[in-house]
């Protein structure tokens, strides 16, 4: 757990903890793949990591990325994830369109989630699927990527891609399922704002509930978690 007094030198440091771990997944094995996750805190992050005083750090060529989870609308959409990323980090540090894989949305929910799952298959080939790197923002409802409290994904046992209805919303949204993500080789939650206390209490010290609390899943099987907090986001820890 890494807790520092801002958001801004929360943010900071996970650059350079996402600069460390893509330097050594590229030294091991010439390249690195990243799940990115959506919303206003990781956009801080690429923003900063396209800056000057990252940008030049990272050989970005060796870097593959992918979506931990999409929201089901055109990528034009402001609400798209990948619309975001793209005018954050992809564009500003010129990256190419086969670096950035994104969600089709053009097809349907499921169709979309099963192409993902086939294109993620598909770049590690015969290897098994371990990101290198995943990063995840934490809701203040205690969900991470588009895993939902109280959700059918929460129960997935095999790793795989899925189509996540939200009743109260009336959307679908396109997700990583807990079983993937706890394949990554490391994991990175950023998570800042005194709205965020009570749902990072819950996730760390309260009791397990993964369907009330459904970023307790994540739980990486040969790697491991790292949580990003400012003080504002730990006030209700107890350590």
């Amino acid at each position: 757990m890494h807790i520092f007094p801002t958001a801004e030198e929360t943010v900071s440091a996970l650059a350079g903890f996402f600069i460390s771990t893509c330097r050594q997944a590229i030294k091991k094995n010439k390249k690195c793949t990243v799940a990115l996750s959506g919303g206003n805190s990781p956009a801080r992050l690429y923003k900063l990591l396209a800056s000057e005083a990252f940008r030049h750090q990272l050989d970005w060529s060796k870097l593959n990325f992918f979506l931990g989870d999409e929201r089901y609308v055109p990528l034009h959409d402001p609400a798209s994830n990948a619309g975001m990323i793209r005018k954050t980090l992809v564009e500003p540090l010129q990256l190419s369109n086969d670096q950035f894989c994104t969600i089709n949305t053009e097809f349907s929910p499921g169709e979309a989630a099963h192409d993902y799952a086939l294109r993620i298959m598909h770049h590690f080939e015969s290897d098994p699927v371990h990101f290198d790197l995943i990063l995840l923002g934490l809701g203040d409802n205690a969900h991470t990527a588009s895993l939902f409290p109280h959700t059918p994904v929460l129960h997935e046992s095999l790793p795989d891609v899925k189509a996540v209805y939200l009743e109260e919303e009336h959307v679908y949204r396109i997700t990583l399922n807990a079983p993937m993500i706890n394949n990554a080789l490391r994991i990175a939650f950023l998570v800042f704002g005194k709205e965020k206390a009570l749902a990072v209490s819950r996730v760390l010290e309260g009791k397990e509930d993964t369907d009330a609390y459904p970023a307790q899943l994540i739980r990486p099987l040969h790697g491991d978690v790292h949580w990003f907090l400012d003080q504002e986001a730990a006030d209700e820890l107890k350590v």
